[in-house]
């Protein structure tokens, strides 16, 4: 499966309305399974130094084929990992808020978020990968997407 662009607009709007609700300006970036960009959202306000961030988040959940959290600790000094940020020209970002996009297990793409703490960052792309996954149970179909955090409901 390829991820075209209207299913790319589709997450742009779900991670948008996410970091809406919780008072931010986000950049939000999708990129298909190369890591090559295919739809990018700068909402008003939101940092210029997040539009590169955001990308490279995209591009290394694909390219890690992990979400960027999962670097963070492995790129700590003495972890397995330690400098993985400064290769690939430093595009490697090990702040979470990328999140490749699966379908089954084959990976068609990644998000990638800049906006608020990485924690922020990352539930605004759970939000995307949750509309990604009720597209898929839902082809074709319109999909309201409702993020859940703790016992209250956005």
């Amino acid at each position: 499966m390829k991820l075209s662009l209207e299913t790319a607009k589709r997450l742009l709007s779900a991670a948008e309305q996410k970091s809406r609700q919780m008072g931010l300006a986000s950049n939000i970036a999708i990129v298909d399974d190369g890591g090559n960009l295919v739809a990018f959202q700068r909402m008003d306000h939101a940092r210029l130094a997040g539009i590169g961030i955001a990308q490279d988040k995209a591009w290394t959940s694909v390219s890690m084929q992990m979400p960027t959290a999962n670097l963070s600790q492995a790129a700590q000094p003495g972890g397995p990992s330690y400098g993985i940020n400064t290769t690939n020209r430093g595009r490697v970002v090990i702040l979470a808020g990328g999140i490749p996009l699966k379908v089954g297990e084959q990976i068609v793409g990644g998000i990638g978020v800049s906006g608020g703490t990485s924690v922020q960052d990352a539930e605004i792309a759970n939000a995307a990968v949750q509309a990604f996954q009720a597209m898929q149970a839902n082809p074709g179909g319109n999909v309201n997407v409702r993020a859940r955090i703790g016992s209250v409901r956005f």
